[in-house]
């Protein structure tokens, strides 16, 4: 019985921390300035400087039927 004491006690522990830990990054918006600050910066300058095909000259003859 002391076994299943202990072991839901530090059950209860984790529970509380993964809690607090969750609380403080929705309190503050820690997710959106992480996603604002540091990952939309990144995807800019990974996705702006990709080597892109111009389609304005590509003749019109080319391009793809539509059905």
């Amino acid at each position: 019985m002391k076994a299943i004491g202990k072991f839901f006690f530090k059950l209860l522990k984790f529970a509380a921390i993964v809690y607090a830990i969750l609380f403080a990054v929705f309190y503050w918006d820690l997710d959106g300035k992480f996603l604002y600050y540091i990952w939309e910066p990144l995807m800019i300058k990974r996705f702006d400087n990709m080597k892109r095909a111009d389609n304005t000259m590509t003749p019109y003859s080319m391009k793809d039927p539509v059905e």
